[in-house]
């Protein structure tokens, strides 16, 4: 018990000495006086120049974006820069700067870590990001980061006619996850800047979009490879066999992606488009790389594969034009007259505010049924992605109306039987 009070104690004092050594130096104590001043400078330089005039900023799509995570980290990364510069300064003058390396690692990992949590939508990869740039903090901190990396770096392998190490590896896999995330929000930006853009129509700004998003994830993904100095030969060797291999697995996918493009290049349909095919009936919400986004009215998304879309029959109810001609058969009595029913049904469709003025609506007789004369309303709309069916049935419910106001009988069924009396024969005799 006694060794374990002994062996307590001298930990203890080895703690002290190190603490006093450390950190209550007169260097330490210096370090942590530009470390406050450095915190001041920073504030008052974004007070007073409001960070290199946001205003003139503003216009800027990017900042506008990323302003609301960046405004609260202004002061965070122009003390970060002092510091770095400062610490840059004192290294090339062999002085001390232990605990300027402490501060600036503990404000980039908040840094890391803000950004993080507020630009990335996911929650477990914004853990993941935080407990990464803790942990690089802390191994920077206690001094254990640089043999780290020499370690990493000593376990190389060969890779085509060059070497690569694990080091490389982790930095070339951090670099491709960051470039590609960084393309996806430029693609992002792209399409905000292509919506306003009013010569670029529907199609084209998908299309653009995609186009944009394959450029820069593969130079994305070529730019990681290369840096971490792999030869890009080397994927020459496998690319026939991984074609190959994709061509029979992912026939339906890639049929699917290439008339998804077919689709944009001709620009048969387009986003807001009302189609209708193998009897979905809807307005176009999206075209992505392997389905196409069909909404109904009842409002369930109908995910159609492109290929479907290509090979099958659709009716694009506004392909040339947004008019859209409606038939709504009316049928009557006989003892009806037909010249005021044919007058009441045109003034019931003048009577929807959907129904257009040119052309006007009309009425034919379609034909003389069993117990009715066919009529048939004929009137046009320019809203079809609002709904055809409800219109049919605001007319239907004026004509109704208008038709038992004036006494237009709507007929019903009727048949004639003729009873034969006769002497009945006995199939006997």
């Amino acid at each position: 018990m006694n060794d374990i009070l002994i062996k307590a104690q001298e930990w203890i004092a080895a703690l002290v000495v190190w603490l006093d050594v450390t950190f209550l130096s007169y260097q330490t104590l210096a370090e942590l006086g530009i470390i406050l001043l450095l915190w001041g400078v920073s504030l008052g330089l974004v007070r007073l120049s409001g960070f290199l005039f946001p205003q003139g900023l503003d216009r800027f799509e990017i900042y506008q974006r990323l302003k609301p995570q960046l405004s609260p980290l202004y002061d965070l990364i122009i003390w970060l820069v002092l510091l770095l510069i400062v610490k840059t300064v004192a290294d090339q003058q062999q002085m001390a700067s232990y605990a300027l390396n402490i501060a600036a690692s503990l404000i980039l990992a908040w840094i890391v870590i803000r950004l993080a949590t507020g630009l990335i939508e996911s929650r477990e990869i914004a853990r993941l990001i935080r407990t990464f740039a803790w942990g690089l903090a802390a191994l920077n901190i206690v001094g254990w980061l640089s043999p780290l990396i020499e370690i990493l770096e000593g376990f190389t392998f060969s890779l085509g006619q060059g070497e690569v190490s694990i080091y490389g590896m982790l930095t070339g896999l951090l670099t491709m996850l960051f470039l590609v995330w960084l393309a996806l929000v430029m693609t992002g930006f792209l399409e905000s800047w292509l919506r306003k853009v009013p010569a670029v129509n529907p199609s084209a700004r998908v299309l653009l979009s995609k186009v944009a998003r394959i450029i820069l994830v593969a130079a994305a993904f070529l730019f990681a490879v290369s840096s971490v100095g792999i030869d890009l030969t080397v994927f020459a060797v496998f690319g026939g066999a991984i074609g190959v291999g994709l061509g029979f697995g992912l026939q339906k996918v890639v049929s699917n992606f290439v008339s998804g493009v077919i689709l944009l290049m001709d620009r048969s349909i387009k986003p807001g488009d009302v189609v209708e095919i193998s009897g979905t009936y809807g307005r176009i919400n999206k075209l992505a790389g392997r389905y196409t986004s069909v909404i109904s009215r009842d409002g369930r998304e109908h995910l159609i594969p492109n290929e479907d879309m290509v090979t099958q029959t659709v009716i694009n109810w506004t392909f040339s034009h947004r008019m859209v001609r409606r038939h709504l058969p009316v049928g009557i009595s006989y003892k009806s007259d037909v010249d005021l029913a044919m007058r009441l049904m045109v003034e019931a469709a003048n009577e929807i505010p959907r129904t257009l003025d040119d052309p006007a609506p009309r009425v034919l007789i379609k034909g003389f049924g069993d117990s009715a004369i066919n009529l048939e309303l004929r009137m046009w709309i320019r809203d079809a992605k609002n709904g055809v069916s409800n219109v049919a049935s605001d007319v239907y419910y004026k004509i109704w109306q208008k038709f038992n106001e004036n006494n237009v009988e709507f007929p019903y069924p009727q048949r004639d039987i003729h009873i034969v009396s006769g002497k009945k024969e006995n199939l006997f005799e």
